[in-house]
This record gives C-alpha cells, sequence and structure tokens, in this order.
C-alpha cells in the first residue's frame, strides 16, 4: 500500500522525532499503536531501541506470544518484565481512574529495573495516537508524570493513520481489533480480581473460537453478571437455540451467575458511558 502525501509526510515527521533520542523504550503492548511506535523506533535507532512488554494476568490470551513474534518480524530487543497491578488496593478497587495505578506500575517498574545501566537515559514512549485523547484515559496522567511521550500524537497521527502505515509497513495486524487490558471488562466500583479477569479471558476465547467472531467483548457487571458485545451483523450466530444453550452452560460453567447478549451491539469503552461527569473529574484528578 502506498502512503498518500499528508500520511508520508506524517510518517517523516515521525522519524524526525525519533531520531535524535540517544535510546528509546517502546511500552510495547502488541497492538497496532505501539507496534507502529515499535517499527519505527527500530527504523530510527536500531539496537539502541527496546520494546519491553508488561505481562500480568490482565493480559489476554495469546498477546505475550504475539508481542515475541513482532518484536522478531521488526528486529527490535524486546524484553517481557512481570508487573504487580494486582497487589495495588487502589488498582483492584476498580475506579474510573484504575488505569492510572496500572500505567504508573509499568513506567515506574521500567523506570526503576529497564531504564539502567546502558538504558539509564533512554527516553519511554507509548502509542498513543490523536484519537486518544477525546477518550476516558486516565493512564495518560501518569505517562506524564513520568514524562513518557507519545511521538503518535507529536507527529499529528490518528487511529487511521497508524492503520495506514502498519499495512504499509506490511504489518501483519495493521487491521488488528483493538484489545485493552481485560480488567477494563469489569465494570467500575466491581472489584478486579485475577479470578474474574481469568474467566473473562477463557468466556471470550471460546466466542472467538466457536462462533468465529474477532471483535468482540465480555463485560462483567455486578452480581457476576456476564455481558456480551459483539457486532450488530454477528449477533444471528449467537441467538439460535443450540447457540443460547452452548454459551450459557459455558458461562455457567466458568462462574458466572447470569449471561446477557448486548443487543446495541459491540461498542469500544462502552463502560465509560456510565461515568458521571464527577466520575470524570476524579479519575483525571494527580493521584
Amino acid at each position: 500500500m502506498s502512503l498518500t502525501a499528508e500520511l508520508s509526510r506524517k510518517q517523516e515527521q515521525l522519524q524526525q522525532l525519533l531520531s535524535p533520542l540517544d535510546r528509546i523504550i517502546v511500552a510495547f503492548s502488541a497492538g497496532v499503536d505501539s507496534t507502529v511506535v515499535a517499527k519505527a523506533a527500530f527504523l530510527a535507532r536500531g539496537s539502541h531501541a527496546l520494546a519491553v512488554t508488561a505481562i500480568s494476568p490482565s493480559l489476554a490470551s495469546g498477546e505475550k506470544e504475539e508481542a515475541i513474534r513482532l518484536a522478531e518480524l521488526i528486529g527490535i530487543p524486546h524484553r517481557l518484565i512481570s508487573t504487580s497491578e494486582f497487589a495495588t488496593d487502589a488498582y483492584r478497587a476498580n475506579a474510573p481512574n484504575r488505569c492510572f495505578f496500572c500505567k504508573t506500575e509499568l513506567y515506574q517498574l521500567v523506570t526503576h529495573s529497564v531504564a539502567k545501566e546502558e538504558w539509564q537515559n533512554a527516553t519511554l514512549v507509548n502509542g498513543a495516537n490523536l484519537d486518544d485523547r477525546g477518550d476516558h484515559r486516565p493512564g495518560m496522567q501518569a505517562a506524564s508524570d513520568f514524562q513518557v511521550r507519545s511521538p503518535l500524537i507529536e507527529a499529528g497521527f490518528t487511529k487511521d493513520d497508524v492503520r495506514d502505515l502498519a499495512r504499509h509497513w506490511e504489518l501483519p495486524i495493521w487491521n488488528k481489533p483493538a484489545h485493552p487490558c481485560l480488567s477494563s471488562r469489569v465494570a467500575y466500583g466491581v472489584e478486579v480480581t485475577e479470578e474474574r479477569v481469568q474467566k473473562i479471558d477463557q468466556a471470550e476465547a471460546f466466542l472467538r473460537d466457536e462462533f468465529q467472531i474477532n471483535e468482540l467483548r465480555v463485560r462483567l457487571e455486578p452480581n457476576e453478571l456476564a455481558r456480551i458485545e459483539v457486532p450488530l451483523p454477528q449477533i444471528q450466530k449467537l441467538t439460535t437455540p443450540a447457540a443460547l444453550e452452548q454459551i450459557t452452560r459455558k458461562f455457567l460453567q466458568l462462574g458466572f451467575q447470569n449471561v446477557t447478549l448486548d443487543l446495541q451491539g459491540f461498542r469500544s469503552g462502552s463502560m465509560n458511558s456510565f461515568l458521571s461527569l464527577d466520575d470524570l473529574q476524579i479519575a483525571a484528578q494527580d493521584k
């Protein structure tokens, strides 16, 4: 795929932002955004760029393996680090600013355990793009606290720009659906536990494998109620008598108490629609 003149200009700007940096550490989740940043960092600085992937119970099945595969494909040095956000009371409490504590754990760990010796003066970068600024993302406050740069935002990249550049670079995940952490599926105020995110992970894997639906969410509401979101054209796959019986049986086996299908279909970040203005103001405060 060839680039438009505008996107070609943005790509050049991205490289110009990264090239002068001594060393670069990329917070690498294996999503489209961070993969493009990792590729750009490697093109700019070669072995002076490092991808770091956080491993925790909130990482969905297969994402660690995909991060390893993509890093090898790009050629960028890669490290896996284990994070302990589930040991933090504020994280488990699952207030609307939960992501702040997760990102703080990640950036703190990278700063203290990875950014030393030859990486001591490295610049930490993430994969945030312009479209992320209009969403509820308390993790951006943590990035600001640790002076993490967002080169895609600095170069003017939208989400569509990122996907187009990934396709131009022949990165196999250019059309990968957004895949935020499993904890984001738990309704605010419901405690986030390793057991809960594990059963969400298993439920989503079951739906993907059995019904061939790539983009979906299993939301965990109070009282262990599962709310399934799939794109509207895919709903019919789940509503045959056989499918309903199969899904119900599997979800009850996993530990859900009730199972529902959201007739509004898949909506990225739908949990945020329940937040009040007060919730958003509290989440935006510097903790």
